[in-house]
């Protein structure tokens, strides 16, 4: 049985690693386009379709940029508007493809947190492709490595980056660091020959 496009929208929804946006589209609209599943062809947003929208625009700080125009956002400030339009769909799952790309460091930790609290309200389950070894395993329940298009392992964390792992999976002489509150990072090693 075939599932319609609003449905899967319902189910799914996707933020692309480098997302195309029309730059002169104010945020507030843009936001307003993940809520195309709960309008009808011929019909315009609703009341709750605003609320949920003006919802994510605070939940996301973007309340004060609701008009600003997409193209004159900063990186931190663009992704979270894609986010939010994503999160807009209220689907079940939310798919993030390299969703700290292209951010300096403050804004990757604070687009993470964000999903992180969102997932946690919200019972989302969020897929994320994460090239960071350290962000993938501090905002993680489980991982996945995969190399050349086959897993390689899977389970906690702690459980797949392992320095072994890492090693052989990446070509990367690396160490594992616990860090403050029981989290951890991986840290390459400079000058360490793998012969």
């Amino acid at each position: 049985e075939s599932t319609s496009h609003r449905e899967r929208a319902k189910t799914a929804s996707y933020v692309p690693q480098n997302p195309v946006v029309p730059a002169d589209m104010p945020v507030r609209d843009y936001v307003l386009l993940g809520r195309t599943p709960y309008i009808s062809y011929l019909g315009t947003e609703s009341r709750n379709d605003l609320a949920v929208v003006a919802a994510l625009l605070e939940r996301v700080d973007l309340q004060d940029l609701a008009r600003r125009r997409l193209g004159s956002l900063s990186g931190g400030e663009l992704q979270r508007a894609v986010l939010a339009r994503s999160l807009a769909q209220e689907a079940r799952v939310l798919l993030l493809d390299e969703p700290t790309t292209g951010l300096d460091l403050g804004f990757q930790q604070q687009v993470l947190e964000l999903v992180d609290s969102l997932r946690a309200e919200r019972g989302l389950t969020v897929l994320a492709a994460i090239h960071d070894l350290t962000l993938a395993g501090q905002f993680s329940d489980r991982l996945v490595l995969i190399d050349s298009g086959s897993v390689c392992a899977a389970g906690h964390p702690r459980e797949v980056l392992t320095e072994d792992l890492v090693v052989k999976h990446y070509g990367a002489p690396v160490t594992i660091v616990e860090v403050d509150g029981g989290s951890f990072a991986v840290i390459p090693l400079r000058g360490v020959s793998l012969r």
